[in-house]
């Protein structure tokens, strides 16, 4: 965090300090702030210093000479005083004696400031303490905000999101403001709820109308200018997403040992509403990162995934597109994904037509044997009388490790209670 500007004393209109309390208070927090942040400040309740100009902004590139000057019954000589930037000093020469109460400093083609709040230029004595200073704000003009996009959830509320445009950095303190109106009615209002965590963010929570198209736009603004984004025009019934979908439940389809089917609700949220759901499916294997999306499921509230590898571990996740809330003809915003449902396929005990590696087959029963021999062992030291042993716990206890990126060995007794239930963090079906 850098630190605050240090500005020049001041005086009232007759050359004297006022002797209000709350003047003094003032004062005396002001010192105590300078005593804080820089060593050896100059402290004198009668004597002051001024630079100018004071708090300039300045485009990145720009050159500028900045006066200090100090009261004569200082004692001080202009040459004896030198200048900082950012803590740092500055060449010598780079300073002018204008005369003896007199010091300036010229700055050649500079950067953008370091820190928004403003490079800190102070004037010193010779002995160190701090006469003025002044904030120096370089930077540049914000540009054209871009991409600004909206989205209503479940037509309750709408949240914004925009880019800065161009680069996006202005060196110093740019303010972002998104406003909205009626189109043909009503008065501007500006958002209130900037997303801390999330940058060029903001949410409208209530009071929003539909039917109706809103204009939206976003304006920046800072010391060397402004600029306002493109206006959008939309309506709530067409920007709007939705929870995911919920009771995602995945099961076996008879002993087919390559398909497994998926079942799930429509939003809730919506249930009042007039529309059109699409839905996509993306499932994976246990342990693999890459998902498969299936695209044409179309309204429906079931699917079938077939041609899966047998006794295997999948992971799946639904997502809904509401498509024509109220004969919309957008095309809607799809949710987020579900939350992972896990099943698995059967193991298959068929050997395959024309199959001349009985060896290989053999090689897969010795794994599987031994793999369940670790799970039953893991089963007698952990279960404590859990009796539910079946395929399905074994299932689970594979989703569990595959959550919990743990070994077998690792999963410890948290889990159990999990396992010998009907619930867990996965949904399960086997």
């Amino acid at each position: 965090m850098g630190r605050p500007c240090i500005h020049s004393h001041r005086r009232d209109e007759n050359g004297s300090r006022s002797t209000s309390d709350s003047v003094k208070m003032a004062l005396a927090a002001w010192t105590a702030s300078l005593l804080i942040f820089i060593p050896h400040v100059f402290t004198s309740t009668t004597h002051l210093a001024v630079i100018s100009p004071q708090d300039p902004a300045l485009p990145v590139g720009s050159s500028i000479t900045v006066v200090c000057t100090v009261s004569s019954e200082l004692g001080l000589e202009a040459s004896t005083m030198y200048w900082t930037l950012n803590g740092r000093r500055l060449a010598k020469s780079s300073y002018t004696v204008l005369s003896p109460t007199e010091l300036s400093v010229t700055l050649h083609r500079l950067n953008g400031s370091q820190q928004q709040s403003g490079d800190n230029l102070v004037c010193h004595g010779g002995n160190g303490d701090v006469l003025a200073g002044s904030c120096l704000y370089v930077g540049m003009p914000p540009e054209k905000p871009a991409n600004l996009s909206c989205w209503s959830r479940n037509t309750k509320d709408l949240s914004c999101r925009w880019s800065p445009g161009g680069q996006g950095e202005t060196f110093i303190s740019t303010k972002y403001v998104l406003k909205y109106k009626l189109r043909w009615y009503g008065k501007e209002k500006e958002c209130a709820e900037y997303n801390t965590g999330q940058p060029n963010t903001c949410y409208i929570p209530r009071d929003l109308a539909i039917f109706t198209p809103y204009e939206i736009w976003v304006e920046a603004t800072n010391q060397l200018g402004s600029a306002t984004s493109d206006v959008i025009t939309l309506d709530i019934l067409d920007v709007v997403t939705t929870d995911p979908p919920p009771d995602v439940h995945v099961n076996r389809v008879g002993e087919l040992d390559d398909q497994l089917s998926v079942r799930w609700a429509s939003p809730p949220a919506l249930k009042d509403f007039l529309f059109q759901a699409k839905y996509q499916i993306r499932y994976r294997l246990e342990d693999s990162g890459e998902w498969k999306v299936v695209d044409d499921v179309g309204n429906q509230t079931s699917c079938r995934l077939a041609g899966l590898k047998p006794g295997t571990v999948y992971f799946v996740q639904v997502r809904c597109n509401p498509v024509g809330i109220y004969g919309s003809k957008k095309a809607g915003i799809w949710s987020e994904w579900s939350h992972p449902t896990a099943a698995s396929t059967p193991n298959s005990e068929r050997l395959q037509s024309g199959s001349c590696e009985p060896k290989s087959e053999e090689q897969n029963n010795t794994t599987l044997r031994r793999e369940l021999k670790q799970f039953f062992g893991w089963m007698r030291k952990h279960t404590y009388g859990c009796t539910n042993v079946s395929i399905k716990l074994y299932d689970q206890w594979r989703a569990w490790l595959q959550k919990a990126h743990k070994t077998r060995n690792q999963v410890g007794k948290r889990y159990v209670s999990h396992l010998c239930s009907t619930k867990s963090a996965y949904k399960y079906h086997a």
